[in-house]
C-alpha cells in the first residue's frame, strides 16, 4: 500500500489513514461506516445466494439419484431380458439343427402317376379347362345381352310408331325424342363371324381333334422311385406314414456317416430359412440388449463427483460472452471455442477426470470468484490439435454458485486453458484429503 502519495485508497484503508501527511493537502475522509455497510448489504446478499444454492444442490442430488437408480432398474431389466433370450435361442438353435437334420435326409416324393413334368402338364390342363369354361360362360350371357337390346330397340321403334303426338305428356316426348337421337348415332358392329369363327376354336375341349393332345404330355416312363412310393400308395395310411419316417431316419444316418451323399435340390426350404431367420432375429436382439447392459454398467461405475450430483448437470451447457470468442462448457462432456467471425467451432477438450485445485484469491464483492482454499476441478484434455503446439485442453476449476455459469476464461499457456465457474453442485463439498464429502456451506 502507498502512503501518503496523495491518493485516498480506501479499498486497503477505509478511515484514509494511509494520507495523515496530507501530502499536496490530500485529505480523505473516513469511509468506514459506508463500506461496512456496503460490506455487509454483499455479505447478507452473498449468504442469501449461499442458501439458494444449496437448496439447488440438493435438488440436483436427488435427481442424480433418481437417474441412478434408473440406471440400476435398467440393468436389473436387461439381465432378465438376456436371460429369457439365451432361452429362446437354445431353442432355437434346437429347432433348427432338427429342421437341418431332417433337410438332410430329405426325399423328394414323386407323384403317383407320371413325374414332376407329369404334376406341370396336369395344372396347365386344368388352368386351360378352367380358362375355356369362363369363355364359354362370357359368350353366352354375351348372346343373351344382344337378345335383349335387340328386344328393348324393337318395343321403343313400336312405341315411337304408334303414340299419339297430339297428346300432350312430356314424358312420353322426351322418351321418343331420346329414342330418336340413340337411333341416329352410330352402332358398333356386334355379329363379328371371325370373332365368332375363333371362340368356336377356343371353346372346342382337348383331345386328338382339339387344339392340344395332353396324352403325349403325360406318357412318361416310371423311375425306381416312382414305383417305390406305388407300391407305398397300397398300403395303409398309418403304416405309409410310419414307413416314410423309418426310411427318412435311415437316410439321415447314412448321411451323417458318410455312406449316402446328401440331397441337392433346389435350394433350401421355407421351413429352413424361416429357422435360419427367427435364430437371426434373436440373436440381434440379445446382442443389442447385451451391448446396453454394458453401457450401462459402465455408466453407473463412472466418477459423478460427491453424491454422483454431476450425473444430474451432464449434457447440459453454460457459455461465456468472451468479446472475440464465445465459450462452452458442456458438462462432463467438451468444452468448445466459437469465434463470433465465423469459422465454426474449435474443440478444446473432452472430459476425463474429476481434479482438485488449490486457490489462493481474494474473492469479488459480487462473490463470483474461487477465494482460498481446495475447489473441485473438471480436466478436458485431447481436443482440436493446435498449431504448431499441443492438443487443446481445459481445466474448469469450480466454487460454489446459486447458478451455473462461466466466470473468466484464461490461456495460461498455449492452448492451455483455464476456465473458473460457478455452479451449486459443489456446494457444501470438502475435498480435503482429496476426499469428496458433503458439509454445510453456511
Amino acid at each position: 500500500m502507498n502512503v501518503n502519495d496523495g491518493v485516498c485508497n480506501y479499498e486497503e484503508c477505509c478511515d484514509g489513514s494511509d494520507e495523515w501527511a496530507k501530502v499536496g493537502g490530500t485529505k480523505c475522509e473516513d469511509r468506514c461506516k459506508d463500506v461496512g455497510k456496503e460490506w455487509r448489504k454483499q455479505d447478507e446478499q452473498r449468504k442469501r445466494s449461499l442458501g439458494a444454492a444449496s437448496k439447488k444442490r440438493r435438488e440436483l442430488a436427488a435427481e442424480a439419484e433418481k437417474l441412478s437408480k434408473e440406471v440400476a432398474d435398467r440393468i436389473e431389466t436387461l439381465q432378465t431380458l438376456i436371460q429369457g433370450d439365451q432361452l429362446k435361442i437354445e431353442g432355437l438353435e434346437s429347432q433348427l439343427a432338427e429342421v437341418e437334420r431332417q433337410e438332410r435326409g430329405r426325399v423328394i416324393k414323386k407323384p403317383e402317376k407320371g413325374g414332376t413334368l407329369g404334376v406341370l402338364v396336369q395344372l396347365a390342363r386344368d388352368r386351360i379347362g378352367e380358362l375355356r369354361d369362363s369363355v364359354v360362360e362370357l359368350r353366352r350371357q354375351r348372346d343373351l345381352g344382344r337378345e335383349r337390346v335387340a328386344e328393348l330397340e324393337a318395343i321403343l321403334s313400336t312405341f315411337k310408331e304408334e303414340y299419339n303426338p297430339n297428346f300432350n305428356d312430356e314424358g312420353v316426348k322426351r322418351a321418343v325424342r331420346s329414342w330418336e337421337d340413340y337411333a341416329a348415332k352410330d352402332k358398333a358392329e356386334i355379329d363379328n363371324p371371325a370373332y365368332d369363327r375363333d371362340l368356336d376354336e377356343i371353346a372346342k375341349p382337348d383331345g386328338e381333334s382339339g387344339a392340344i393332345d395332353w396324352s403325349e404330355w403325360e406318357r412318361q416312363e416310371d423311375s425306381d422311385v416312382d414305383v417305390l412310393y406305388k407300391f407305398e400308395a397300397y398300403l395303409p395310411p398309418s403304416f405309409r406314414d410310419w414307413l416314410d419316417k423309418k426310411l427318412r431316419n435311415l437316410r439321415i444316418i447314412l448321411i451323417e456317416n458318410g455312406i449316402l451323399a446328401p440331397s441337392r435340390d433346389s435350394g433350401e426350404s421355407k421351413d429352413l430359412e424361416n429357422a435360419r431367420s427367427a435364430l437371426k432375429a434373436a440373436q440381434d436382439v440379445i446382442e443389442s440388449n447385451q451391448k446396453q447392459l454394458q453401457e450401462h454398467r459402465e455408466d453407473l461405475a463412472k466418477d459423478y463427483g460427491a453424491d454422483s450430483v454431476f450425473r444430474a448437470l451432464k449434457g447440459q451447457c453454460v457459455e461465456k460472452d468472451s468479446g472475440e470468442y464465445t465459450y462452452e462448457l458442456c458438462w462432463l462432456t467438451k468444452t468448445t471455442q466459437k469465434s463470433k467471425k465465423g469459422g465454426g467451432y474449435t474443440n478444446m477438450g473432452s472430459f476425463v477426470s474429476f481434479d482438485v485445485i488449490t486457490v489462493d484469491e481474494e474473492l469479488p464483492p459480487d462473490g463470483k470468484g474461487l477465494g482460498k482454499g481446495e475447489k473441485v476441478a473438471l480436466k478436458y484434455e485431447n481436443g482440436q490439435h493446435c498449431w504448431n503446439g499441443p492438443n487443446r485442453s481445459s481445466m474448469i476449476i469450480l466454487a460454489c454458485a446459486e447458478k451455473n455459469e462461466l466466470w473468466r476464461i484464461v490461456e495460461e499457456e498455449k492452448c492451455v486453458y483455464r476456465m473458473e465457474a460457478g455452479s451449486p453442485a459443489v456446494c457444501g463439498i470438502d475435498v480435503s484429503n482429496d476426499k469428496q464429502q458433503t458439509k454445510d456451506e453456511l
